[in-house]
This record gives structure tokens, sequence and C-alpha cells, in this order.
């Protein structure tokens, strides 16, 4: 039926035609219009309108800007069907992103799994291996670097701790963005940022710029965890999602095992460099850093040959862009199943769009192009900072903080105790070596050429007169208050050499790196330096220490049978008794290493912790990307990853100051970190059979 008060038209007319008067409740604030034709006579008028319906009269009070009560009735009226209608496609909306989950799941399901996620395991999995050898370049190259860029103790340090710093700021950018910019547009942006810094850094002369080229690089590659597990975890249905997600962790134990190998092959055995000038070097650890950068440069040609996750379009509303993908996810799989013939049934996937997504879109249209870039970037710097604010949202609350107490503690034990390692062996052989020192007191030498190294030793209080020291490596040697007359030095090589409070008259230094800092309160008189090795030097005939190789290796592939059989009982036994169960056994197995008084027990339990931990880390990195929404998932995992980065410079810093005081300190440590970790860990929701959301 029509509204009177918005479709029906009254028109009144005189006689004469001359004065006409419209009431359309559609038109301007819904009042009577007077034309400005004159006015007529009052009896026109009258006659006009006598006789006419009560229902017609004019209402009085319009003459006052007072609406008449039956519009007021209306105007609730519609407003109450506007809310209606909202309410309506508000659950509408919600009923369509319940539905989504697991209709995605049954599109999954009906894509089956084959040779498009084998494909994308290889591609992910090249790309996880690359974080695995950024985690391990710098402490192979740092023994080489220190003598060919001069870097003191405390700028080794730096040097890890800001690597550190770096990885942990990527993983919060990147996981933060990949919600935002795509899984693929954002782990090529990782990927080439890695590339292009460690290229860079290979070529380094300065350690100012190795430092930045460094640092930047590990800005980069500390994306790639969070971005790679969300983007496989979108194409696996719920029954093969902690299997293979298992078998991907393996890839960053590859990356460790190639980083040792190669480091164990080129930097102790082949000590070939060349020179360009006094300025430009280069030597065998800066050939080992460009062939680390393989496995993210084989990453980054497949990522680009790999199509955007699908379940990210659609939370995109992306509709017609994730069908597409999900029909050759289909296709691929079938035809290598010899089902060519099977046809991808899916006809509509209902998404609703987003209004931050319709803003971007309204925004996009209009200003110049650097407004549109500021405004697109503006907003998607508010969208990340909502959506990581939202992470703290009741029904999340509670699970995102065992999350991260399980996460710190796995971290603080697995990396504290990673420098542990290395550093007590290390330790244990500058022991053996300084157990076996040469002390040489009062020797008087005369007229003798010393044409043989000298290794290990020190000599006090000793007279050398007249003597020559020629094509020698000096090693580990100390000269303490000894006299040098009429002596001569040429062509020496020294490493961990001093002469303190030392004199020295009338002697020669020809080609030698012996410069100031290797004079501690000496006295020199007519002492002449010519042709100085100014500078640090990298010692080619020093024998490299292989152990530290060997022991990365082997901490490496022990962690293999641990990934097998968490990928094995991943879904047999759910995440929950991985995680927990695993944590405990690593707790016991700390206390092994108060057994450790040789290099070889040490190595010993470093394999059978690393063996037992590695199933923790797979439970915990399927279920931290199980638990979030799609729209979050790489924010969340980007954030506990961060936290990983954050307890491991902690842990650095704690176990490596009790080397060479008290061992117990450091594996009491571990121990209540596991413990503590594992029990939590029994806290967490299993997600075995859980449909993303």
């Amino acid at each position: 039926m029509d509204d009177p008060y918005h479709n029906n038209v009254n028109q009144q007319v005189t006689e004469g035609g001359e004065y006409t008067y419209t009431q359309d409740g559609g038109g301007q604030d819904g009042y009577p219009y007077q034309s400005d034709y004159p006015p007529q006579e009052e009896d026109a008028a009258s006659d006009a309108t006598e006789g006419a319906d009560d229902d017609e009269q004019m209402y009085e009070g319009e003459y006052q800007g007072i609406p008449h009560p039956d519009e007021i009735k209306e105007a609730r009226r519609a407003a109450r069907l506007e809310a209606r209608r909202k309410a309506r496609l508000a659950g509408q909306q919600q009923e369509e992103e319940e539905s989504l989950p697991e209709q995605y799941e049954s599109i999954m399901e009906d894509c089956g799994h084959g040779r498009f996620q084998w494909m994308l395991f290889i591609v992910l999995g090249l790309a996880l291996m690359a974080d695995g050898v950024d985690g391990f370049v710098v402490g192979f190259v740092l023994p080489s670097a220190e003598k060919d860029m001069c870097i003191s103790n405390s700028d080794k340090g730096l040097l890890g701790l800001l690597v550190y710093v770096a990885m942990m700021v990527g993983a919060l950018v990147w996981g933060g963005l990949c919600d935002k910019m795509g899984r693929r547009k954002c782990l090529i942006y990782v990927l080439t940022i890695d590339l292009v810094f460690s290229f860079l850094s290979c070529f380094a002369q300065s350690y100012g710029f190795f430092l930045f080229f460094r640092f930047c690089s590990g800005f980069g590659i500390g994306g790639s965890i969070p971005i790679v597990y969300t983007y496989f975890t979108e194409f696996l249905q719920m029954d093969k999602r902690g299997e293979h997600l298992s078998w991907l962790c393996m890839f960053w134990m590859l990356g460790g095992l190639y980083a040792s190998f190669t480091a164990w092959g080129i930097i102790p055995h082949y000590g070939w460099g060349f020179a360009i000038g006094s300025e430009f070097q280069i030597h065998s650890w800066r050939l080992f850093i460009f062939v680390c950068l393989f496995p993210a440069l084989a990453a980054l040609v497949g990522v680009v040959f790999m199509p955007e996750s699908p379940r990210f379009l659609l939370e995109s509303a992306r509709h017609d862009e994730a069908w597409m993908i999900l029909r050759q996810v289909h296709d691929t799989n079938w035809k290598a199943k010899g089902e060519p013939e099977r046809v991808f049934t899916v006809t509509n996937i209902k998404t609703p769009q987003t209004q931050e997504d319709e803003f971007i879109e309204i925004q996009s249209d209009t200003g110049t192009v650097f407004q549109r870039w500021t405004v697109r970037h503006m907003t998607m710097l508010q969208q990340v900072m909502a959506n990581i604010m939202s992470l703290s949202a009741p029904e999340l609350r509670l699970q995102g903080l065992f999350l991260v107490v399980v996460w710190f503690c796995l971290a603080f034990s697995y990396h504290g105790l990673g420098v542990w390692f290395p550093d007590m062996i290390k330790y244990m052989q500058y022991e053996e070596y300084e157990s076996k020192v040469r002390i040489f007191h009062r020797e008087r030498v005369e007229r003798f050429h010393f044409n043989f190294s000298l290794v290990n030793q020190i000599h006090r209080e000793g007279e050398y007169i007249h003597d020559k020291f020629a094509e020698i490596e000096i090693k580990s040697v100390k000269f303490e208050n000894s006299l040098f007359e009429n002596c001569y030095f040429e062509d020496i090589k020294s490493t961990n050499t001093f002469f303190e409070n030392c004199t020295i008259k009338n002697t020669v230094f020809y080609n030698t790196d012996l410069w100031e800092e290797k004079f501690k309160n000496c006295q020199m008189e007519n002492t002449t330096f010519l042709h100085p090795k100014k500078g640090c030097h990298l010692n080619f005939q020093e024998e490299n220490d292989i152990v530290i190789y060997m022991v990365s290796f082997l901490g490496s592939l022990a962690v293999l049978p641990g990934n097998i059989i968490s990928a094995l009982f991943m879904d047999k036994i759910g995440r929950i008794r991985i995680i927990g169960g695993s944590m405990l056994v690593s707790s016991a197995c700390t206390f092994l290493l108060l057994l450790s008084f040789s290099q070889g027990a040490v190595i010993c339990w470093q394999c059978l912790f690393y063996g037992a931990s590695v199933a923790a880390w797979n439970g915990l990195q399927v279920i931290s990307v199980e638990l979030y929404p799609s729209s979050k998932r790489g924010t969340a995992f980007g954030i506990l990853n961060g936290i990983c980065k954050f307890a491991a410079i902690i842990a650095s810093f704690i176990f490596a100051a009790f080397i060479g005081i008290t061992k117990i300190i450091p594996i009491f440590l571990a121990f209540s970190a596991l413990v503590c970790g594992g029990l939590v860990a029994l806290k967490l929701p299993e997600t075995r059979e859980k449909i993303l959301t």
C-alpha cells in the first residue's frame, strides 16, 4: 500500500488555475511548498476547498514547521525496519564466516594431497633451510673474520647480539605484514632482502659494513619461519597438517647440516685468497658465506612460481583468485594421480568483504599517487597494529599466555645450551692446551737461528743475543721480562703472541705482523720496524680447529630421529603429549651434563638433548598455527617467534657468563625452564582434530 506521506500528491487548484498547492512527503522536509504566484482572494480559496474530506485538510502545524504525528510514526517504523535489516545481514555474515572453515576444509579434502603440496613442501622447505643456515653463519665465520677485520671481543659479542635482534624484529614485522599483504608476496620480500645483503656481506672489508649487512640480512630471514608455516598450513587438510608440518621442520635441520658441512669443507682446508691492493681481500670464509646463499636463492626462484594462499585471498574478499588457485591445486593433484577427468565441482565460495578492504578500495580511487600510497600503507600499519591488539581478546588471551611461556622456556633452554656446548668444548680445549704449555726460565740463547715454530710456550727472564728469527710461526707464546739485543726478526707470523716488560735493543723487525699492540710495557732502544704488516691478517698456515664444525654437524644430525618420531606420531597421540613429553624428557637429559668431564661426553649429551627436544619444537610450531584464525595466524606466529629470539638473546649471555666458572647453574636453569614449559604445555588445548578457523 502506498505511503500517504511519501508517495501521495494532493493538488488543489482555484477556478482560475492561478494558485497551486502540493503536499509531498518525499519532497524537501516533507512540508508544504507555495509557489511564487500572487495570492488569490480569500473567497476563491474557500470555494475551492469547500466540502473537502477531512483527511485532505492541511495540517496547520506545518506552518510552524512541526512534523505531522503520522509522519513521526512512519519515520520510527522505517528506523525499526532498517535496524532489523542490518541485524539480519549481520546474522547472515556471521553464519557465512562460521561456515567458511568447514567449507574450506571440504574443498581441501576434495582437492586431495598430492603433487601440488609436495612441490610447495620443497620450495618452503628450502626457505626454512635458508633460515637454518643463517643461524650458523656468524658463528662459523667469526674465528676467521675476527682476524681478517680486526674484530675485538666486545665487537664479536655485538655482532651476535645484533643478528638475533634483527631476526626478532623481522619475525614481528613480517609476521604481521603477511596477514595483510599476503604470504607469497612477503616471503618473496623476505628472501630477496636476505639474498641481497648476505651477498654484499661477502665483500664487506670493514667491520661496520659487515655488521650492517648481516643485520639487514637477519631482518629479512627472520620473517621466514612465521610465513612458511602459515603458508603451508593453509594448503593442508586437517588429517595431514600435523604430519607434514613436522616433516617440514626437518629442513631447518638440513640447514644446520648444510652450513656445518660446507664450513668444515671450505674454511679450514682451503686457505686460499687474493687481494686487490692492500684494501680489498677475499678469503675462504667469504666463499663460505656465498655458498650459504644457495638455499635462499633456490627458494626464491620456487616461490615466484607458487600461487598465493587461497585462504588469505578469501579472507581478503578476493574470491575469484582463490577459486582459480583451488582449482589449480585440484587439477594438479588429480592429474598426477591418473584421474584427469575429475572436475572441480565448487562453484561458489561465500565470504563477506571486510570494512578494512572497502576503506582501502575507496581511498585508492582518489588523490595523487603519493597520497594513495600513503593512505594504503598507513591503513595497513593501523590494521597490523589492530591485529596485534586483537590477540588480547578474552578467547585468545589465556591460550596465548600459555604459548608465550612454553615458547620462552623451550627457546631459553635450547639456545642457552646451544651456546654452552661449543663454548664448553672450547674451554676444555683451552685447559688441555694450557696444561701442556712449556715454560722456559732464565735461558740464555746467543747467535742462534730459530728456523722452527715456537708454539705454546712461556719464556721468563730470558736473554737473546745476536739471534735470528726468520720465516717461522710464533703461536701462543709469551716473553716476560726478557732481553733482546742485536736480534733480527724476518717474515714472522704470530698468533696470540705477546712481549711483556721486555727490553729490546738494536733489533730489526722486517716484514712481520708484530706491531705495537704485541709489546706491553716494553723498552725500545734503537729498534727498527721495516715493512710491517700493520693491522689484522688471516694466517692461513694456522691449524683451524675443526672440532667445532664437527660438533655442530653432529648436533644437527642428532635431531633426525626426533623429527621422524614426531612426524609419525603427531596426528596419532596429539600435539600436547608430544610437546609436554619431549620437554620433560629433555629436562631429564640435562642432568647427564653433570657427568660431562671430557669433550666426547659433552658431544654425546649434546646429541641426546637435541634429539629429545626437537619433537617439542615440531609440536609447538604445529599448534601455534592451528590455534589462531587465518586473519591473525601470521601475526601471532611472528610474535611467538620473536619471543623465541628474545629468549635466545637472554640465554646466550647468561649461559656464556658461567663458562669456566661452574656448570651447575646453567644446567639448573635449563632444567627448570624445561620442566616449567613442559607442565604449562599440558594446559594448552589439543588441535589435532580442529578445523582451521
